[in-house]
């Protein structure tokens, strides 16, 4: 199955950084894969339209799960998103690829990949962009770290930051591409383009990639068309610009956890509204805010998150950004 991990490259003549994109991370995620396919097919033409083009550095686009890809499921054994732990990697590259599940054999491939992507080129800088869409309808956004470089990327794409999500999840792509695991500089963000099986979370995706482009480095402002700002901004539209998790609600597959219909992605909500249900009963929100993800499919870990609008740090956060 790895000759078909690695859905294309697009390298430059000059020198920048290592771009990885994950895509399809979670089989039931498509769009990632599809924007992907598109970008390299625009990237290919754009010397032939633009005389100037000039890109610096390497893409490489990675397919996440194949294995739930080809059953069109968020995961098979368990979510591959939540496998990115050094104890977790070093525990599959240490034991006969024959004796791991799903799951850990894609983690194992995916590893594999990165490893030999980063020894050919050699780069002085990694970034990584993990896309994904959700269960629910709402506006973009995207998932950073605490770097201030993941920060201004995720600003450069023209949708809500979402700060802190990763104090209340692990083992994500994001949680293990950094400095100390890479040994060099190293980045990671997410960008979620929409709803699973929206037509147009390909094309938001598509206009993140090619934002994404422009804010690490690899092509010039002066290259990118004005429409895909404004497709970002549009979907963007009256939707906070910097947000961080107050609370997330973890779920298990026996709480027979139950989202309420008509909850999208950013909708404001009040403490001691009814959220959802399980085995022990009703969930009320636990305090003011807006919802993030809210889950409408069997498959996850994750009920829902509640997060808040962050004003004041707005200003500087832009300040402190490379």
């Amino acid at each position: 199955m790895q000759q078909d991990r690695i859905i294309d490259s697009y390298q430059g003549k000059e020198k920048g950084p290592l771009l990885f994109v994950l895509g399809s991370i979670h089989g039931n995620e498509p769009a990632g894969t599809l924007a992907l396919q598109e970008l390299f097919s625009m990237l290919k033409e754009e010397p032939q339209k633009n005389l100037r083009f000039n890109f610096h550095g390497r893409l490489v686009g990675i397919r996440g799960n194949l294995r739930a890809i080809e059953k069109n499921q968020r995961f098979i054994d368990k979510d591959l998103n939540r496998q990115w732990t050094t104890e977790n990697i070093n525990r599959i590259t240490s034991n006969p690829i024959t004796s791991l599940d799903s799951e850990d054999q894609e983690l194992r491939e995916l590893i594999d990949c990165i490893t030999s992507e980063i020894a050919n080129y050699q780069p002085k800088e990694i970034i990584l962009l993990d896309l994904h869409t959700t269960t629910a309808y709402g506006g973009i956004f995207t998932i950073v770290s605490d770097d201030p470089k993941s920060i201004s990327i995720g600003l450069a794409m023209h949708a809500p930051v979402i700060k802190g999500l990763l104090k209340g999840i692990s083992g994500t792509s994001l949680h293990y591409f950094n400095t100390k695991n890479f040994g060099i500089s190293t980045t990671a963000l997410c960008f979620e383009s929409g709803q699973h099986n929206e037509p147009m979370a390909i094309t938001r995706a598509v206009s993140a990639l090619v934002s994404f482009l422009r804010a690490t480095g690899a092509v010039k402002p002066e290259d990118v068309e004005h429409r895909h700002d404004f497709l970002l901004k549009t979907h963007a539209e009256n939707l906070p610009s910097i947000t961080e998790l107050v609370t997330v609600h973890s779920i298990k597959q026996e709480d027979n956890f139950i989202m309420q219909p008509g909850f999208t992605n950013f909708k404001k909500i009040k403490k001691g509204t009814l959220l959802a249900t399980d085995i022990n009963g009703n969930i009320l929100a636990p305090c003011d805010g807006m919802i993030l993800m809210p889950l409408y499919q069997p498959q996850g870990d994750d009920g829902f998150f509640i997060i808040k609008e962050v004003k004041a740090e707005i200003n500087h956060i832009k300040k402190a950004a490379p």
